[in-house]
């Protein structure tokens, strides 16, 4: 279910790249140095492009890790039927920007070398302006993404943008299954090597998550961005730029509104996400008919704080073995330091809710945090 690893290519031609400034761009700029900017955890690159004597001072490119690579999701992704024809970042793209969503301005895509040149927005993530801006950055920002999501979420629907191949997948029970399964292996079963899971614990550990899995997939499904958090939300010109949306698929109303609240790279008040998640389902209702609302859990809180846990135990334990993944496979350990925070949330959201408390007891002895 998971795409395979494609290498990365060697650095674009700086030729190539001067051609395509004077010659395929809606304007014309001259190239004055590339930097390659810090990678994230995918097979893609970025690079900024420095320009002379353009409308623009720069721009940024980013890198396929192959010809074909654009076929493949990053993540793991439910069957889907639709036959990719299309650069995925681009067919995503159009219904965000008829929404109303900012995202970055594509000024021309070189197919044969697999390079897309974008607007570049610059580097004031929301997690780089939160931490340097503290409490007060957090107040002024976040609500402004949770309007953002809604918008998204409550705009972008089959039928105005049907041709979006995020509806033509989605998180389905076996595909939360199989993110729950990764982070057996990589968040438990690499970190303790050979020494092997109790079957009992295993046995409850894997039937609570089927049950969780099933929750989270019987919801009403929606355009679902996937990794809707501080480090894919950029402060640009007053508003909030959305990137890094090219694995969007259906998911339930919940899933982005936890990645969002329970970033595992920015943690916040528990009484500031209380009121965001008031405001997320408050500009929802604005934009849903009664009928939606209802359907999504919307009109009740109690319920719809349950499902909003839920999901995030579910993305927050995917989102720890996915961490370990990319250390042990791929020798990127940058994000192990986000480990404990993450889990940290699970450990709350499953002490929260006393149905839970069994999976709790059984997964703790495999959660050296928890310990």
């Amino acid at each position: 279910m998971c795409a395979d690893t494609l290498s990365l290519p060697p650095a674009p031609d700086p030729a190539l790249l001067e051609t395509t400034l004077r010659t395929r761009l809606p304007f014309h700029g001259e190239l004055a140095d590339v930097t390659l900017l810090d990678g994230d955890a995918s097979n893609r690159r970025y690079y900024r492009l420095g320009l002379r004597r353009g409308p623009v001072s720069s721009l940024i490119v980013m890198q396929l890790a192959g010809p074909e690579g654009f076929k493949t999701s990053e993540e793991a992704v439910s069957e889907q039927a639709a036959d990719i024809r299309e650069l995925p970042f681009l067919n995503i793209l159009r219904p965000l920007a008829e929404a109303g969503i900012a995202v970055p301005t594509p000024y021309y895509y070189d197919e044969s070398a697999g390079l897309l040149f974008l607007e570049d927005f610059g580097d004031q993530t929301l997690w780089r302006a939160c931490v340097e801006g503290g409490d007060s950055a957090v107040r002024r920002h976040y609500p402004a993404a949770v309007d953002t999501l809604a918008r998204m979420q409550t705009r972008i629907t089959p039928s105005v943008a049907g041709a979006c191949l995020a509806f033509s997948r989605s998180f389905d029970v076996p595909l939360l299954r199989w993110e729950f399964e990764h982070f057996l292996e990589y968040g438990i079963g690499a970190r303790r090597g050979s020494n092997p899971m109790r079957a009992e614990h295993e046995r409850v550990i894997r039937g609570a998550f089927d049950e969780i899995a099933g929750v989270i997939a019987g919801q009403p499904r929606l355009f679902t961005h996937r990794d809707y958090h501080s480090r894919n939300l950029m402060i640009a010109g007053g508003r909030i730029g959305v990137i890094d949306f090219q694995d969007a698929l259906l998911g339930p109303a919940t899933y982005d509104l936890a990645s969002l609240l329970r970033d595992s790279y920015l943690e916040l008040d528990d009484g500031f996400v209380d009121e965001m998640i008031d405001r997320y389902r408050a500009a929802m209702r604005a934009g849903l008919e009664p009928e939606a609302q209802e359907r999504m859990g919307l009109t009740d809180a109690p319920a719809f704080r349950r499902l909003f846990d839920f999901t995030s135990i579910q993305r927050n334990l995917k989102a720890a073995g996915r961490f370990v993944y990319l250390d042990r496979v791929k020798g990127n350990p940058k994000f192990l330091a986000d480990i404990p925070r993450t889990l940290g949330y699970v450990r709350r959201n499953l002490e929260t809710y006393p149905d839970l408390a069994e999976l709790l007891q059984c997964l703790t002895p495999y959660i050296p945090e928890w310990r």
